[in-house]
């Protein structure tokens, strides 16, 4: 007897960055509202699959967080 199993696929963006950095946008994915929540699947700690609207915004609060996050050496 065959069965027919629907396969559900939701386009995404896979991301791969360094440990730090992975957890900074787990750590912004949970300070969201459940309802605008991001990740779509952690593969392993460094990797992840996202919704890929949230690209510009991610990279956005990297960049500021880098910023913040700098040394600037004093004059």
């Amino acid at each position: 007897m065959s069965t027919n199993k629907m396969v559900n696929a939701i386009k995404g963006l896979f991301i791969s960055r360094d440990i730090p950095m992975a957890q900074f946008i787990v750590n912004l994915n949970a300070s969201m509202p459940p309802s605008e929540r991001f990740i779509v699947h952690m593969l392993d700690p460094t990797n992840m699959f996202v919704q890929p609207h949230v690209a510009h915004m991610i990279r956005s609060k990297i960049g500021e967080f880098r910023d913040q996050n700098s040394y600037e050496k004093p004059q």
